[in-house]
């Protein structure tokens, strides 16, 4: 399952990819609206299934404009937040797709896929966190060596000396506590992967399930 959710993203994002050139605002909007006539046209395809099938579709149809989108504004409009916003919508369009494939089983498969596609989503987008706060740590370090500025992280004003210095002490902290966030989203995540793999189970074979997966995962 985790296979399938990182191919379909991978997919995504290899299909939208646009170059790193900025873009003028007629080219914007003419790849605006390439990007919504795409859409239709895949959405249109789906009207000949039937079932989970056009469901499917219909999610992989909706993941991709979403995703292409935030590209297009990434690129119009490069920035940290841009690019998280690119990582959360190719996050969201996996899971979207992967949720709907679940509905093709049942019982307790059912519900670990689930669990799966919303831990592939978690780690995800935390991951995002973690790189958007690198970015503007970056930016940050950056511009404290290069004169009085604004911090993207703080928001205060940043300079040389003691100021620079301040402003890369509050640069690594964030980071460092976008990082430990996001362990503790993936770990609590994956748990729930394991516990709902432990139902699956019963007697004592359950209970040494559920004993395994909290130690390995930090849980009372």
């Amino acid at each position: 399952m985790k296979t399938r959710i990182a191919m379909l993203t991978l997919a995504i994002s290899c299909a939208w990819a646009g170059n790193a050139l900025a873009l003028t605002k007629d080219e914007y909007k003419t790849q605006k609206d390439k990007i919504e006539a795409d859409y239709k046209a895949a959405r249109d395809k789906c009207g000949a299934m039937t079932a989970n099938a056009k469901d499917i579709c219909q999610a992989e149809a909706k993941g991709t404009e979403k995703v292409a989108k935030a590209e297009l504004e990434a690129q119009y409009k490069a920035s940290p937040s841009n690019e998280k916003k690119v990582r959360d919508a190719k996050a969201d369009a996996a899971y979207d797709v992967a949720k709907e494939k679940c509905d093709d089983q049942k019982g307790n498969a059912k519900d670990v896929c689930m669990k799966e596609a919303k831990s592939a989503r978690t780690t995800a987008k935390a991951d995002a966190k973690v790189n958007k706060a690198s970015a503007d740590a970056a930016q940050t370090r950056t511009t404290a060596t290069t004169g009085t500025t604004t911090s993207p992280v703080t928001g205060a004003a940043v300079g040389t000396g003691a100021a620079a210095a301040n402003a890369n002490a509050n640069a690594n902290s964030t980071v460092a506590a976008a990082k430990k966030d996001a362990a503790e989203d993936k770990r609590e995540a994956e748990y729930k992967v394991a516990k709902e793999k432990c139902d699956a189970l019963s007697g004592n074979a359950k209970d040494s399930c559920m004993s395994s997966a909290k130690t390995k995962y930090g849980m009372k």
